[in-house]
């Protein structure tokens, strides 16, 4: 790691908030949050969704106005920023859904909050495409990224999602910025990538620039080091060093309650088979795959972002069916090449992307929750018995214990880990014999956490077999029988995760030629 410059003049406050106040309607979001910033310094915005966390950034961006209280920024005091202040001042926000714009160019998204800051706003007829050539390439050399034309003209919608949090990331330093905010920034990143992402901050500090993380993986806030902020319920209640607190400690500070890291996984599975796979293929992704799940079982399956688990994952859910083998579902053989096809096989397929995958946003809880069973609901004419929908999303809410009553509230006004709960239970009107649970927790807070695995475990004991596609090995350590390891396209661990270690899952991972582990 790269050294922080220690010079106190150089590391001055460089943006504070002061008595930061925000309401929207009767919901008072943030409640005078006080907050100092200084150059050169890293720090970790903690806390359960719902909390205050994006607000908080919106406010520091310019995105939204505090409804009281005082932001300075370089010793100037304001009652709001505009985007263009914000901008202007060196403040970059990488934001969750990135917002880069998907039909131009990697070098465009890049380099074009520059030129927007110095047009004050506006862009000129033409763009400077020499200089923007120079700028998207700088930037991108320092997150790791090719700076070849063939890659700075690719739009970003062909881009994987990990090379758009990439690009996003490069944006967000390309326009000699002061303070790099980051929402949720490894997210779509494979363990490899988020290497590179620390480093990248390293340099960052190096050269006196300020790094907000808004996070829920405490072990990559442990690793970069810095200061903690924790909120809870629009508050900030705790600020220090992140060395002075210890993982229980700052889930406590965010829930209110003490939650211990432990194995939750305590059932057994049945010796009944739900499903076994045998010799699936769908090249170049992944080849020859066999195993089998048996009833009340919870399988994790990991690997690398290009190992083969995602396509996996969809082959099995027919959302892109295998080229070659055969799938089994109690025994008996079932075809699967279209999602309807894995439902009719009491399948269910909870995606990893549920913003653009799984759920209707602006649609009511209720509506999201008997997606799935509309056909069930309606009479002969097609109309909808209202009735039973409502019995049947107020049952759903109740087991995956979401944090309202109130079923006709749009999904997207809830936070991340209720979203992620309703998007779980939609599946559990289908009555499903298996669930494929894609990345269970991606974006989700300590305390949501906590609740989703104690669902997982219920459903289990219920003799539903699950499978835990991820990347998170904790997750996967505490709540699994078995985990079986991707590398290259094929299994190459099967893993008892009860006895299992993190370092045995990556080396399997990262084996440069893959061969079997038990």
């Amino acid at each position: 790691m790269l050294g922080v410059a220690e010079d106190s003049e150089a590391n001055h406050c460089f943006l504070q908030l002061r008595q930061i106040h925000k309401r929207f309607g009767g919901v008072h979001a943030l409640r005078g949050v006080d907050l100092a910033l200084e150059l050169g310094q890293a720090y970790h915005l903690l806390g359960e969704n719902g909390c205050g966390k994006s607000t908080v950034i919106k406010v520091m961006s310019g995105a939204i106005a505090p409804t009281e209280g005082e932001i300075v920024l370089n010793g100037e005091s304001f009652s709001a920023l505009t985007p263009i202040q914000s901008l202007a001042a060196g403040i970059e926000t990488v934001y969750q859904d990135l917002s880069l714009i998907p039909n131009l160019s990697v070098a465009e998204n890049v380099a074009l909050s520059e030129q927007l800051v110095h047009g004050e706003g506006r862009l000129a007829r033409r763009l400077d495409r020499n200089q923007l050539r120079v700028t998207a390439s700088t930037a991108l050399a320092s997150v790791g990224l090719p700076t070849t034309r063939t890659f700075l003209t690719t739009a970003v919608s062909d881009l994987p999602l990990a090379q758009r949090q990439l690009v996003a990331i490069a944006r967000a330093i390309a326009t000699k910025a002061k303070l790099v905010i980051m929402d949720e920034p490894t997210t779509s990143l494979t363990r490899r990538e988020v290497e590179n992402l620390i480093e990248v901050v390293a340099r960052l500090r190096a050269d006196n620039i300020a790094v907000l993380f808004v996070t829920h993986k405490l072990d990559e806030c442990y690793r970069i080091g810095g200061h903690a902020i924790v909120f809870r319920d629009g508050e900030c209640v705790a600020q220090g060093p992140l060395s002075s607190y210890s993982k229980a400690d700052i889930a406590e500070l965010m829930t209110g309650r003490k939650i211990d890291a432990h194995r939750y996984r305590a059932g057994k599975p049945a010796e009944e088979k739900l499903l076994a796979v045998q010799g699936l293929t769908a090249a170049p992704n992944f080849f020859d795959v066999e195993f089998s799940l048996r009833k009340g079982e919870i399988l994790g399956i990991t690997g690398l972002a290009d190992s083969g688990r995602n396509e996996l994952a969809l082959a099995i859910s027919g959302v892109r069916p295998a080229d070659a083998g055969s799938i089994a579902v109690g025994g008996a053989a079932a075809r699967i090449r279209h999602p309807s096809d894995s439902i009719r096989h009491g399948i269910g397929y909870v995606p990893e992307n549920r913003l653009d995958e799984g759920l209707f946003l602006e649609k009511s809880i209720l509506d999201n929750e008997i997606a799935l069973v509309v056909a069930r609901l309606a009479n002969a004419w097609g109309v909808i018995d209202d009735g039973k929908g409502r019995d049947i999303a107020a049952g759903v809410a109740r087991d995956m214990r979401l944090n309202t009553t109130d079923i006709d509230m749009p999904v997207g006004s809830l936070s991340g880990g209720n979203q992620q709960r309703v998007l779980i239970g939609r599946w559990l009107t289908i009555e499903p014999k298996i669930l494929l649970l894609h990345g269970p927790t991606v974006g989700v807070d300590v305390g949501s956490k906590d609740t989703i695995y104690r669902a997982i475990q219920v459903l289990a004991e219920r003799g539903i077999g699950l499978i835990v596609i991820s990347d998170d090995l904790p997750e996967l350590l505490q709540n699994c029988d078995r985990i079986l390891v991707m590398n290259g396209g094929r299994f190459v661990a099967d893993l008892d995760a009860s006895r299992a270690t993190e370092e045995d899952i990556y080396r399997a991972m990262l084996a440069s030629t893959p061969e079997t582990v038990q």
